[in-house]
């Protein structure tokens, strides 16, 4: 942990091209996911169409398919793409020495960030 932010691993644990999920006492289930493009990002794990995992989508550049209904939502910004209309929260998330931090007043008290400062390169 380095101040306020939370230590949750090494970018090894996240294939690019994926996402894992992090569990949130009393809250709701963090996404993280790894672009093929070495960046990271964090979303609430669940569509704002039907609450699918998000986690479980296909993510092809900066942008995640939901796995329900094919929904696609940017991971820049959260919101909904084409036609859809819909946004899902993102969390502030940056990469220091090889591990993912995120920030801790938003996994812990629920914030939402803005869409500038929810990724990292690593």
């Amino acid at each position: 942990m380095i101040g306020d932010w939370l230590d949750i691993g090494p970018i090894s644990q996240i294939e690019a091209g994926t996402a894992r999920t992090l569990p949130v006492e009393g809250g709701e289930e963090i996404a993280v996911f790894h672009t093929m493009r070495n960046e990271f990002f964090a979303l609430l794990n669940k569509c704002p169409h039907k609450q699918g995992p998000l986690s479980q989508g296909i993510v092809h550049g900066d942008v995640v398919t939901c796995p329900l209904h094919n929904w696609n939502i940017s991971l820049r910004n959260g919101k909904a793409l084409g036609d859809d209309e819909g946004c899902v929260p993102t969390i502030p998330l940056k990469v220091d020495a090889g591990r993912i931090y995120l920030l801790r007043s938003a996994v812990v008290g629920g914030g939402v960030t803005a869409p500038e400062q929810n990724r990292a390169a690593a």
